[in-house]
């Protein structure tokens, strides 16, 4: 753990001196497409900055995007690299081409990835105050109160957030700093991962002559861009369906309180026509994206999608076959997908939080008709959900496939306060018992 909170530190120090020279990249290294977005700092925005200030938009960055690109994912498999040359290739390709249209060069970048089979905890910490007011120390002190879960062989802390302080009976505090009072107490959210998809990442990065100064959650970052304030605050799901997983994301109070996903996403789907079909997995996804809905009405027996798969073979050439039984194929492997995410809400104790919104994101979730059969089988309030609106995005990058890489510029506009952002005694670090995160959210909202 004392090398994970070193490295954890210094990659928030170079992304403070990355954004300090005013440019850095973010990169959502997806299944089916890797996004590069170059962002330039133009300094702290006027909101937020006051002396100790806390919430959204407290000691966030204002930014605009110079440069944007996308390219065929490669060597990427439910949301882990698989293939490091070919990811590799892609990730240069990505790049290059947004420094292009940004017209500068870039040598750090934060990424964004799904997968490695992410686990929530929920842990507390209680200290009493060694004077009258809350200093930096006392957070400090309190955060190393808590005693680090056993998280398993082969696993490394992804995000590690303080989610609720209180002091003495008040409950509720963002920032307790200045506060008075005798007992201060501590929630916080901790978030791991498999360490190989960690180091894979890196690897890559570093395979690409750049400095990596900062990785995230991809259900994580949707959550951030595509659930409104509101939503954040009372309590809101974010399904991001991408072609190689499903991320999912628990927000409450601001603060992400849980995420897990599904190994299932969009490349499944494709799979799933291209064998059913006999055609190309190109074909299937041109098919699924044109073609592509999960509720047939008595008008699709009789719209006829032609196969076309340029063989040479007249016959096979010319078969067509109709949008209902391709329906009939999509349809199945998203109530899989949804069955699942069900049981990962089941299991969070999502029913208990007072509002039960779920947004729907990423590219799969542009199947049309897609919310109406999630609201069936996950629950009555769902919607579907893009990204906010940052400055100077392109309009190509607006849809709801690119809430992974928009979240990752807010992540790094104003990342949240993480627990090596404070002085935490090393001796602390490793500790032993937890409350998993699915019991402790249910008991403490």
């Amino acid at each position: 753990m004392t090398d994970l909170y070193q490295a954890q530190r210094a990659m928030r120090n170079m992304r403070r001196a990355a954004m300090q020279r005013g440019v850095i990249a973010l990169l959502d290294i997806g299944t089916s497409k890797i996004a590069c977005l170059v962002l330039r700092f133009d300094g702290p925005a006027d909101l937020g900055e006051r002396e100790g200030g806390a919430g959204p938009l407290a000691g966030q960055s204002a930014f605009r995007v110079i440069g944007a690109a996308t390219t065929r994912s490669r060597g990427v498999r439910f949301g882990e690299i698989d293939a490091m040359a070919e990811t590799e290739r892609a990730i240069r390709t990505a790049v290059q081409a947004a420094q292009k249209m940004a017209n500068t060069r870039v040598d750090h970048v934060i990424a964004t990835f799904a997968g490695a089979e992410p686990r929530s905890y929920g842990l507390d910490g209680l200290v009493e105050l060694e004077g009258e007011t809350v200093t930096e120390q006392d957070v400090g002190r309190v955060l190393a109160s808590c005693d680090m879960p056993q998280i398993g062989y082969g696993r490394e802390v992804l995000h590690a957030q303080p989610v609720n302080f209180a002091l003495d009976h008040r409950s509720g505090l963002n920032d307790p700093r200045g506060h008075t009072g005798r007992k201060l107490s501590v929630d916080m959210h901790l978030l791991t991962v498999e360490e190989t998809a960690i180091h894979n990442l890196a690897h890559c990065i570093r395979r690409c002559d750049l400095e990596l100064a900062g990785i995230a959650s991809a259900a994580y970052v949707s959550g951030i861009s595509s659930l409104v304030e509101d939503e954040q605050e009372l309590g809101a799901a974010c399904l991001d369906i991408g072609g190689g997983s499903a991320g999912l994301s628990i927000f409450m109070k601001k603060h992400m309180i849980f995420a897990d996903a599904v190994r299932l996403g969009g490349d499944h789907i494709t799979r799933d026509i291209a064998a059913g079909l006999q055609v190309p997995m190109h074909v299937a996804e041109r098919i699924k994206t044109v073609h592509g809905g999960v509720h047939a009405t008595g008008m699709d027996d009789r719209d006829m999608i032609a196969l076309s798969n340029n063989s040479g073979d007249w016959e096979k050439d010319s078969q067509t076959v109709s949008r209902a039984e391709l329906i009939g194929i999509i349809r199945p492997r998203v109530e899989e997908i949804f069955e699942e995410v069900r049981a990962l809400l089941d299991v969070a104790g999502f029913d208990h939080l007072a509002s039960q919104q779920i947004v729907l994101t990423g590219g799969t979730s542009q199947l049309p008709g897609i919310d109406g059969l999630a609201a069936r089988i996950l629950g009555q309030n769902v919607r579907l959900g893009r990204p906010l609106r940052v400055k100077g995005l392109p309009g190509a990058a607006t849809g709801s496939g690119f809430s992974s890489v928009v979240g990752l510029a807010l992540f790094a506009a104003h990342p949240q306060d993480e627990w090596w952002d404070f002085e935490i005694p090393a001796e602390r670090l490793n500790g032993r018992s937890l409350r998993r995160a699915i019991r402790w959210f249910k008991d403490n909202w």
